[in-house]
């Protein structure tokens, strides 16, 4: 690695201040994860990295309101957030898929921040939290605002993020008795990204189904709502019926790119039966959380 310069202010606004919003080999760093391999492989030659690490306490907490809405801290680490009580009991489809991103060493490691920052469409957590309704708190030197997720993850590697922000916390609403669940197909190899993440939520009134929201990742460039399985779904009767036919309208809709990890067809294939799965896993109150395939 070529040399640069660290800082470790103590701040968020003192990060913000040593971050150069027209440099982009000025850089903030937290895990670090992914940021170190680039380094390592030469793809990114930073001129200075600014630390967040000693910044305020709060920005590595996790706390809860009346609702049962979260708020996390931009450097809560994975494993913690896996390993809180209390996200088991308010999201247990947010813990059980953490339990399958990557390997124990990085999510005790990995932020919050810096996993969605990244935008690699292959990770798992983006399209979890787009089907709970999450949002980043991003902030600047000119104040802060909220981004729904599918709207911070908008190219390849690529966010919404202004030059000089910061993603500095996470907001995910109660849910409120909804169903949810994550299938994602791997092949289970030492890289082990997958061809297809597949993310579901929806209410129920009766027998009927209320509001779904379905999520595909991995396949796409970037994790996408599938608005036509969702309108498939909408008022629907729960079964296996309805099930199908929002796995066969989100294959239609998908813009799938092939991949060393499959084609376009197999993908497609891969969606329209794992929407389904998805659909069905989430009924199942005892097992609301993440599958690999």
């Amino acid at each position: 690695m070529t040399p640069f310069a660290l800082a470790e202010p103590s701040t968020l606004a003192e990060a913000m201040s040593l971050l150069d919003p027209d440099d982009p080999s000025s850089r903030p760093i937290a895990g670090g994860t992914a940021l170190m391999l680039m380094m390592k492989a030469g793809f990114f030659q930073p001129s200075k990295l600014v630390s967040l690490r000693k910044i305020e306490p709060r920005y590595s907490s996790i706390s809860f309101g009346p609702g049962g809405e979260m708020k996390a801290g931009a450097l809560v680490r994975l494993g913690g957030l896996e390993r809180s009580a209390e996200v088991r009991r308010a999201f247990p489809v947010l813990a059980d898929t953490l339990r399958v991103v990557s390997n124990v060493r990085v999510r005790n490691v990995a932020t919050i921040g810096g996993n969605l920052a990244h935008a690699d469409p292959h990770m798992d957590l983006p399209p979890v939290l787009m089907a709970l309704d999450a949002q980043v708190v991003a902030t600047s030197r000119a104040g802060e605002r909220t981004i729904p997720i599918g709207e911070l993850l908008v190219g390849y590697y690529e966010t919404s993020l202004a030059p000089g922000e910061l993603i500095s916390g996470l907001l995910v609403p109660g849910q409120d008795g909804r169903r949810c669940a994550y299938i994602k197909c791997t092949t289970r190899s030492a890289h082990d990204w997958p061809a297809v993440g597949i993310a579901v939520s929806f209410d129920a009134a009766g027998n009927t189904i209320r509001d779904p929201r379905i999520v595909v990742s991995a396949a796409t460039v970037t994790p996408t709502r599938m608005a036509d399985a969702e309108t498939v779904l909408n008022g629907a009767p729960i079964g296996d019926e309805a099930f199908r036919a929002a796995g066969e309208a989100a294959a239609k809709q998908a813009d799938v790119v092939s991949d060393v990890r499959g084609s376009a067809a197999y993908k497609k294939q891969l969606i329209r039966v794992n929407v389904a799965r998805a659909l069905a896993k989430a009924l199942d109150n005892t097992d609301t959380g993440a599958a690999v395939q």
